[in-house]
């Protein structure tokens, strides 16, 4: 499946599934997933998107259907994109679904998705600022480079420029996401962070029309800009709906600016900050009542959580956690334990089975799942095919979880990779936050593995040769050909 007509062949296939393009309404991808809002639920065909070679596994999540592709979603998304006449995620800011009631009804999974969108098409900005930070400390910490050098000092505010800007970064994203002009999500983020703000809130109490304006810190945070860019969104609408033709081009920035100006700074930007603020303090309220209790549960619960689209909950947290303490003190700890103990599962398969196929299989989805935190070929393919090395998995994460928890090791940067390459995001300068982390993750894994031989059971029709679709997959998503 390396080569790009096999890419097509799929992602025509794909297409064909889902009822066509034309009822594709927002697509977008993340690291492992295709992400589709359709019109018409009931014309995607899922049985027949599972048996595609070179999908793992497919799920709703909410209202929006996720194809599980692997390490080369990208490939896939790129073919979508070029035999198709589908704009991918820029698509919902221009479509609205007439008499779509459905794509509008309120829950809590929309809420989370809603929150995921915007903040997932910027992983790369964080993780890439994040690493930066961890070089500069490393730098440091060998006397590799003076503080008062000029790399350093460059490298270091270029890392912090990705966390400071957030706002910004969110307004675009944001805007894409609900439907909004990309300028002007920018501006909103922008003008939060305007030096001449900030220090007009620094010098005393400001106003607008003689509406008093909360004093706030908005660098590096994501809520304000993502809900004053929803509310814009419809703001806009109405201006659209109701400006003459001949000037809507003057009118429909200048209207939505000077409703969403004061409305933002007043009353949206001082909301979402708080929302933010408590987020973040009742997950360490969390952690500091639990302790290790807490990290353990959820490194033992987060591929369940993948499983039913909760895990995109997590995403928004992190960024504030970050944006706010510096550090985020269980969940990355937990799902990089989670993800690498899917792994030791599906190798305990590999040793433990008299297929070859099984063999072959389970142990390229170990080594994409520790090397690569690609866990979704080990978890569709393997561990949930057979259910115990599942159960294998949850108990080397209790373990696991409960150790690095102990030892409160803490992560300080996003990681590209939830696999073994991402323990330089526990690198400080008390070098012991990264020792917890690596023994938690070991004895974990060797608890994984154990548990996993002692509870696999291979019955006779597991080890009939697997199917060639599946080998196929397994190539695909793993870090193998």
């Amino acid at each position: 499946m390396a080569k790009k007509e096999n890419y097509q062949a799929l992602a025509s296939s794909i297409i064909e599934s889902l009822g066509g393009e034309e009822n594709v309404t927002f697509f977008t991808h993340c690291m492992t997933r295709l992400r589709f809002n359709l019109k018409d639920k009931s014309l995607v065909d899922e049985a027949a998107v599972k048996t595609l070679t070179g999908v793992v596994g497919s799920q709703w999540s909410g209202d929006q259907f996720q194809i599980i592709i692997g390490q080369q979603v990208g490939d896939v998304y790129a073919a979508i994109l070029k035999i198709t006449n589908i704009e991918g995620a820029a698509k919902a800011a221009d479509e609205v679904v007439e008499g779509s009631k459905e794509k509008k009804r309120f829950s809590i999974s929309a809420v989370f998705d809603a929150f995921a969108g915007c903040v997932s098409p910027l992983l790369p900005v964080l993780i890439g600022s994040g690493m930066l930070k961890i070089i500069t400390l490393v730098l440091n910490l060998t006397g590799a480079i003076s503080p008062e050098s000029g790399t350093y000092i460059i490298l270091d505010f270029a890392g912090d420029a990705g966390f400071y800007f957030l706002p910004v970064f969110v307004g675009a994203t944001a805007a894409r996401k609900f439907g909004g002009n990309m300028g002007l999500g920018m501006m909103l983020g922008a003008m939060m962070i305007h030096p001449n703000f900030i220090n007009a809130l620094a010098e005393g109490r400001l106003d607008f029309l003689s509406v008093p304006v909360y004093s706030a810190s908005y660098a590096s945070t994501i809520f304000p800009a993502i809900i004053a860019v929803f509310v814009m969104s419809k703001v806009e609408e109405q201006v659209v709906r109701f400006s003459p033709v001949a000037i809507r081009a003057i009118l429909e920035p200048l209207v939505t600016l000077l409703i969403m100006i004061p409305l933002t700074l007043c009353l949206i930007g001082p909301i979402g900050a708080m929302l933010g603020v408590y987020i973040t303090a009742g997950v360490m309220w969390l952690y500091n009542t639990m302790g290790f209790v807490g990290v353990a549960i959820l490194a033992a619960a987060w591929p369940f959580m993948v499983l039913t689209g909760m895990h995109s909950a997590i995403t928004p947290y992190l960024t504030q956690s970050f944006a706010t303490l510096g550090y985020e003190p269980i969940a990355l700890t937990a799902i990089i334990i989670a993800n690498l103990n899917q792994g030791a599962a599906s190798a305990a398969v590999a040793f433990k089975s008299k297929s070859v196929s099984i063999k072959s299989s389970a142990a390229t989805c170990a080594i994409t799942a520790v090397l690569a935190g690609v866990t979704e070929p080990a978890m569709f393919g393997i561990n949930l095919r057979f259910k115990r090395p599942m159960i294998g998995a949850a108990i080397g994460s209790l373990i696991g979880g409960a150790i690095a928890g102990l030892g409160r090791a803490h992560a300080y940067a996003f990681a590209a990779s939830a696999g073994v390459f991402a323990f330089p995001i526990y690198i400080t300068d008390n070098i012991m936050n990264l020792v917890w982390m690596v023994i938690g993750c070991g004895v974990g894994m060797m608890g994984t593995f154990v548990a996993t031989l002692i509870l696999y059971r291979e019955e006779a029709v597991e080890v009939q040769e697997a199917p060639a679709a599946m080998e196929d997959t397994i190539n695909m998503t793993g870090a193998v050909e």
